[in-house]
């Protein structure tokens, strides 16, 4: 089926709609094609390619375009994402394989330096316009609904050079690429996602998260980056609903990442360490979002302006939303985009003496030895954490509709995956049970990935 490129799929069948025993395929590939463009003046003539047999055409430079080829040794086998999949040139290999799988959903991801090369409006690249019309169009031809995540880590490099998420007016250049892409792909596309894992692109802005901008800013850009994000998202979202979603009559909501956490022993203080830790990495965006009194969760605004003050900040690192703020940031949602992989068993920690050295998620974490490993160091196998985490958002936040956006395994390469097959059938049946059994909302289900892809800091390892 696909003679230039080795393509591996597992997948398995989850609930779409109201019926509770409609089952759907759906299959998810990113945009992890990141070919480099002219370089920064600053920067030196790094390579020389042709441009458009490598997908640049007219694509501005995006901040991993300048972190790997600045620093390739920050990738583990010194490689990049110039070529990768090469979904610029092969969509329709994709496409067709879709369709060979019966698939009926496809999320991909748009890159705003295709788009908008600076970041700005005033100058469209119109050959990225193309393909992704190219892309939809042939998706639609084949009975195929796209899904379209608009930010997936990628920010156009003239925009971090402006101080990127931790700058505030972000918000704005977002809801004006955001406008741009409800303009020309809204007739088609009626599902999308503002942010693809907002905690991952906020630790860019943290010394110890290496990926792309790799901002060393002492854990306050971190939460500069996090409310620009959020407050991003919402106005993105009431831009749909005041401008769009009467003729175009999509949803729109973002993807979160969260690993479950188990407290390790019944008792009061590591049953409080395991929900700070969930609180922290998944709360911190979903509350605001999702909760019905919105804003951050208490369980963190208040230890971080305790530990910010006594640290020798004037006052809290996170940032406050306002009266307003809170009002119009709560709501702002259709889905909730869920992205699970793995778990950690959590236990509160041990007093310390030197405040400086007291993380801001203030936990212990661990894995359990008993539990099956994969390629990847953090990536142990535990079903039963994606049930669990299904019924702690289905108690947070009202039960809410979830849409899976990503949930798979990393092997070695092996063709007769058994282990991922094992991995994405035992998670589905946790999904199963939290859906028939629990009385979960999840409304769909994605796999990760499609396609073998450059895979940030790891590379292709």
């Amino acid at each position: 089926m696909i003679k230039s490129r080795r393509m591996r799929w597992t997948g398995h069948v989850a609930r779409m709609g109201e019926k509770r025993n409609a089952y759907r395929i759906f299959v998810r590939k990113p945009e992890r094609k990141r070919p480099l463009g002219r370089p920064r003046r600053r920067s030196v003539d790094i390579i020389k390619m042709d441009l458009r047999e490598t997908g640049w055409d007219g694509k501005g430079l995006s901040i991993w375009d300048t972190y790997v080829h600045e620093h390739p040794e920050f990738i583990v086998d010194g490689s990049n994402g110039d070529v990768a999949a090469d979904s610029y040139h092969q969509y329709k290999q994709d496409v067709a394989a879709l369709k060979h799988l019966g698939v009926d959903f496809y999320r991909f991801s748009i890159s705003w330096s295709r788009i908008l090369p600076y970041g700005h409006v005033n100058t469209v690249n119109e050959a990225g316009i193309e393909y992704y019309n190219s892309l939809i169009n042939e998706l639609k031809s084949n009975k195929i609904e796209p899904m379209v995540a608009m930010y997936h880590w990628d920010l156009p490099q003239a925009l971090q050079d402006l101080g990127g998420w931790a700058n505030p007016v972000m918000a704005e250049y977002f809801e004006d690429y955001a406008r741009m892409l409800f303009h020309k792909f809204g007739d088609r596309v009626k599902w999308w996602i503002t942010f693809v894992e907002p905690d991952s692109i906020a630790k860019g802005y943290i010394p110890s998260w290496k990926k792309a901008p790799g901002v060393n800013s002492s854990h306050v850009g971190l939460y500069l980056a996090i409310h620009t994000l959020i407050k991003s998202h919402s106005r993105t979202y009431h831009l749909y609903s005041n401008e769009f979603r009467d003729t175009q009559k999509g949803k729109v909501g973002i993807s979160l990442n969260s690993r479950w956490y188990e407290p390790e022993t019944e008792s009061a203080a590591d049953i409080e360490a395991a929900e700070k830790a969930i609180q922290y990495q998944f709360g911190l965006f979903a509350n605001p979002i999702y909760s019905p009194e919105g804003d951050y969760p208490l369980i963190i605004s208040k230890e971080l302006e305790k530990l910010s003050i006594a640290q020798g900040y004037p006052s809290s690192r996170l940032r406050k939303f306002t009266p307003e703020e809170v009002i119009s940031v709560k709501g702002t949602h259709d889905f909730l985009g869920l992205n699970y992989y793995t778990a950690r068993i959590a236990r509160a920690p041990e007093a310390v003496t030197d405040i400086n050295s007291v993380a801001d998620n203030n936990v212990i974490l661990r894995t359990d030895p008993r539990w099956p490993a994969s390629a990847s160091a953090h990536l142990k196998v535990v079903p039963l954490g994606f049930r669990k985490l299904l019924n702690w958002i289905k108690r947070a936040y009202n039960n809410t509709p979830v849409l899976i956006t990503e949930n798979g395994f990393s092997d070695r390469g092996e063709i007769e995956d058994i282990n991922r097959i094992k991995y994405i059938t035992s998670h589905m049946s946790q999904v199963i049970k939290a859906i028939n059994t629990d009385g979960c909302n999840v409304i769909g289900y994605t796999v990760w990935s499609l396609l073998d892809n450059f895979e940030w800091d790891k590379g292709y390892t």
